[in-house]
């Protein structure tokens, strides 16, 4: 089942358990992907790996403005950011721990030949595609130059 189609399902249970964080969140994934599958040159139907940027992308919104009403203490605002978060996250894959990243970053290093702080750009092309989804791109970033400058 694609995620248009998972989400479409969701959706109706939403509607029906008359759940209104659920269906705005739901809604709004299923908005991205619209949008996505009707931009100019777009194929009929959007790939797997469209799908994972849709959603980490709406994950990342929700995170950014979850970050600001904190600041400003609008509580009201943040729970509904984090509510609409954690419904995204149910689509997305489970996230890799500190270790996983580690592991697999010097893996990476070791595929690219990669030995000084010069090589992060090479490092970070291969990491951002294979870790797409799974780790936070911030998350890599700070790993690849730690790693790349021990």
């Amino acid at each position: 089942m694609s995620l248009k189609q998972n989400i479409e399902s969701e959706i109706k249970s939403a509607m029906i358990a008359k759940d209104k964080t659920r269906l705005s969140a739901l809604r709004a994934i299923k908005s991205l992907i619209l949008l996505e599958e009707t931009k100019s040159g777009a194929k009929a139907e959007i790939t797997e790996e469209d799908e994972l940027k849709i959603l980490t992308k709406a994950a990342k919104q929700r995170k950014d403005s979850a970050e600001i009403y904190e600041q400003q203490g609008r509580a009201d605002l943040l729970e509904v950011e984090m509510a609409e978060l954690a419904i995204i996250q149910e689509f997305l894959p489970k996230a890799m721990t500190e270790e996983e990243i580690t592991a697999a970053i010097k893996a990476i290093i070791t595929q690219t030949g990669a030995s000084s702080p010069k090589d992060m750009g090479k490092v970070m092309g291969v990491a951002s595609k294979e870790l797409a989804g799974k780790a936070d791109g911030k998350v890599i970033a700070e790993k690849v130059k730690a790693l790349l400058n021990s």
